[in-house]
């Protein structure tokens, strides 16, 4: 950290506020380069903490630093382990939890980009993306406000974000975890002035578990640190083997070994698996009957969802 970057965000901290000037001048001294230090992610939060006004400048610069931090922190690019995710949550819950819109744009923007994130941050992120829905108030980045009467559009397009992020539970789709979270959701906001939107939402969200197909799963930390050290290695045996591998005709059973392919996937057939993905199974009816069965009533929304179901 660089005396100029201590003192610009000593400054901003005294006065509560920082300047769209004050933010490029961090930007320069901070992370000019594209890399945020340790003491310079400290150093932010402890900034975001005791300011008493987050502009959408403040928001963004914010976000890209401790999301870049994190991403690129350990190696592979992407991969966040057990230190950082505890990092994080302990930063967050310093204050309590979620307390800005740009603590709250920070997990869903890292939930958007990184490739796996450790359970726990997860569980912590989906919790908390709840909470902010049922009790937040206050402005969001993209202009709208949290409310705590209802799920408001801003309220509707953070969790759409989430529940359908690349580092989820399921990635690009909706796990039995962020389905249930909906159904939460839905029961503490039943009779509220909700927007048009979240009976959509809701019933895409929780239609998308019990019927979509999504076999994407990102290879485990300890895989994806092998084929990094693997495709970074420069020694002299691995130029001759991808000259061996190119001069012959196996390109595509070496891709398998290696892990960048999915063994059969040519003889796959993505109609049928759509088709199976569809059908709802015994399971997922019984969970879907004590979901519905749990207030003791048949709701608007849980006979859209019923009608989405049977179109299906």
């Amino acid at each position: 950290m660089t005396m100029q970057f201590r003192a610009l965000a000593e400054q901003a901290m005294t006065d509560g506020t920082i300047t769209a000037e004050e933010i490029l001048a961090l930007r320069r001294e901070g992370w000019a380069d594209g890399r945020i230090n340790p003491d310079e992610a400290e150093a932010l939060f402890v900034l975001n903490e005791n300011l008493t006004e987050r502009s959408p400048e403040w928001c963004d610069a914010f976000v890209e630093a401790i999301t870049e931090f994190m991403i690129a922190g350990a190696a592979p690019r992407g991969y966040i382990d057990d230190a950082q995710a505890e990092w994080l949550i302990n930063h967050i819950d310093r204050s309590g939890g979620v307390e800005s819109m740009a603590e709250l744009e920070l997990l869903a923007k890292l939930m958007e980009r990184a490739e796996s994130v450790p359970e726990r941050l997860k569980d912590y992120a989906i919790h908390q993306i709840e909470q902010a829905v049922l009790t937040g108030t206050g402005p969001t980045r993209d202009g709208g406000r949290l409310t705590d009467d209802g799920v408001s559009s801003a309220e509707c397009r953070l969790l759409r974000r989430m529940i359908f992020a690349q580092a989820g539970e399921r990635p690009g789709a909706v796990s039995q975890h962020e389905a249930e979270m909906l159904f939460r959701i839905k029961d503490a906001t039943l009779n509220a002035a909700n927007a048009p939107e979240w009976k959509q939402l809701f019933v895409q969200g929780v239609g998308n578990f019990l019927m979509a197909w999504s076999d994407y799963q990102a290879p485990s930390l300890d895989r994806a640190k092998q084929l990094d050290a693997f495709m970074h290695d420069t020694t002299p045996h691995v130029g001759r083997f991808f000259g061996r591998m190119m001069k012959s005709n196996v390109g595509g059973a070496t891709a398998r070994v290696l892990g960048f392919g999915r063994k059969g996937a040519a003889a796959n057939d993505p109609d049928a698996d759509l088709a199976e993905a569809a059908k709802i199974t015994d399971t997922e009816e019984a969970w879907l009957q004590s979901e519905l069965g749990a207030d003791r009533q048949l709701d608007d929304l849980e006979q859209a969802l019923l009608a989405f179901i049977a179109e299906g």
